[in-house]
């Protein structure tokens, strides 16, 4: 009986150690910001409630997806929002078509004072980042 495990304990090890092949090329993707071209905002929110913020962003290539927004509070109702995506790195053939892209920002009004928003654009000529900003009342 005593060979009989051991014999299962050698097979368990030997295709514990052969079975895969875990060779790590290291990171095949990296975190970009998206360029936000145009943003549907209501003309005002009301408190406690939830709206849907469409997001217009560019995908600059067929290897970059979506990942969500990362939204900074400057201010009590002041808040800087960047689209942020993810693009592969392994060489993986792209198609080089820029295609606009609809993404929807899920956003909770819980002050009832107005709202500014900073949506990040890119950065101009000067390296500078640029902002599409919209001002919303609370009713």
């Amino acid at each position: 009986m005593k060979k009989v495990i051991v014999l299962f304990a050698l097979f368990g090890i030997c295709a514990l150690f052969s079975s895969c092949n875990l060779d790590d090329d290291g990171q095949n993707f990296r975190f970009t910001t998206l360029e936000v071209v145009e943003v549907d905002v209501p003309e005002f929110f009301e408190l406690n409630k939830t709206y849907d913020i469409e997001v217009t962003y560019l995908r600059p290539n067929g290897c970059t997806f979506f990942e969500g927004f990362d939204v900074t509070r400057t201010g009590e109702t002041n808040r800087d929002i960047v689209a942020i995506g993810s693009e592969l790195t392994n060489n993986t053939a792209c198609t080089e078509a820029i295609e606009k892209v609809v993404a929807i920002l899920k956003f909770n009004v819980i002050y009832s004072n107005e709202y500014k928003f900073r949506f990040y654009t890119g950065n101009d000529a000067a390296d500078k980042a640029t902002y599409l900003e919209y001002t919303i009342p609370v009713q």
